[in-house]
């Protein structure tokens, strides 16, 4: 299960991370910590996890040492003396949550939002439809997509990834997802299926869109939340939602992002979150979708660039 990985020794990890020392740690997740370290002259993250985690320490290992892809985080290898310990790729600028809401990162431009929904759902299609057994992941959100210095994502953290065999419909499972990324189905009865990431896929999709959480303040309200997909829901259901549609996009961006671009995003993501699993789109079709928004996202950047700098008349004269 672990040939292609490396098995490391405790005192190596402890060596590359000072002890892992409070000045190394970049990350704290629901099963462990997360430390940047330098181990053989190679720039990496080492999740250290507890004992009790051995579920998901496992389930992590056994997926990411069977699948290698481009938009999934590589598994460097692993150690199991004193604590369970998994030792990834380093991605420099971390999650796309922080990208999203972070006040010391610059606010993303629109068309990297897009690459980034395009690269993650090209890493949820492939272990969704070409691993044998599939996987899924369950607990698809912001804070699970990072982001390398090429402002390219890739999907992280399979601790709660299940297997399915390819025609065994769907499973049942005790509910693990973040709230509100969380469809009626797997809440309610704990079905599992592909469409369970995909719902939750639309959610990130939204995020990209607003930079709010997946569950918001209702109304300045401490109290009353409310999930973005029912933000969403409320002014896409509008005959003309154009405007108000406006009103939901991040504040960073200003005026710099093609609206037509942010409504089909947003008709994307309502589509990705439909109540009923059967209604919405593999992620197949999702990056068939994501691809052709991306090549019209990019025609619109250079339309952008060229206006900024006054070259439209001297690329038509041309």
């Amino acid at each position: 299960m672990v040939d292609k990985s490396v098995e490391f020794t405790y005192e190596e990890l402890a060596r590359a991370t000072d002890d892992f020392s409070l000045a190394n740690k970049i990350g704290q997740g629901g099963f462990g910590a997360v430390y940047y370290a330098e181990l053989r002259g190679e720039k990496a993250a080492i999740k250290k996890m507890d004992m009790q985690a051995s579920k998901e320490f496992l389930a992590e290992l056994n997926v990411l040492a069977r699948v290698h892809d481009l938009n999934l985080v590589c598994l460097i290898g692993y150690c199991v003396e004193g604590s369970l310990f998994l030792v990834y790729e380093f991605i420099d600028s971390g999650n796309l949550s922080e990208h999203l809401r972070g006040t010391e990162k610059e606010p993303l431009p629109w068309s990297t939002r897009v690459h980034i929904a395009l690269d993650s759902a090209r890493g949820l299609e492939y272990i969704h439809e070409h691993t044998v057994p599939i996987y899924i992941h369950r607990d698809i959100k912001s804070a699970n997509i990072l982001v390398d210095k090429n402002f390219r994502g890739k999907v992280a953290d399979f601790g709660l990834a299940k297997l399915i065999e390819v025609g065994s419909g769907s499973l049942q499972t005790r509910v693990v997802i973040t709230f509100g990324y969380m469809p009626a189905e797997y809440a309610q009865w704990g079905d599992i299926t592909p469409k369970v990431d995909v719902y939750a896929f639309g959610v990130v999709l939204y995020e990209l869109i607003s930079a709010k959480a997946a569950v918001v303040r209702s109304n300045g309200s401490s109290v009353e939340l409310r999930g973005l997909v029912s933000m969403f829901d409320e002014v896409l259901n509008q005959t003309d939602p154009n405007e108000d549609l406006c009103k939901l996009v991040d504040p960073r961006l200003g005026d710099d992002y093609p609206c037509d671009s942010v409504r089909k995003l947003a008709q994307l993501a309502r589509a990705c979150t439909q109540e009923n699993p059967q209604l919405r789109p593999s992620m197949r079709s999702i990056v068939v979708a994501l691809m052709m928004l991306s090549s019209s996202t990019e025609d619109w950047d250079a339309g952008s660039f060229y206006e900024k700098h006054g070259l439209v008349n001297l690329m038509s004269e041309r």
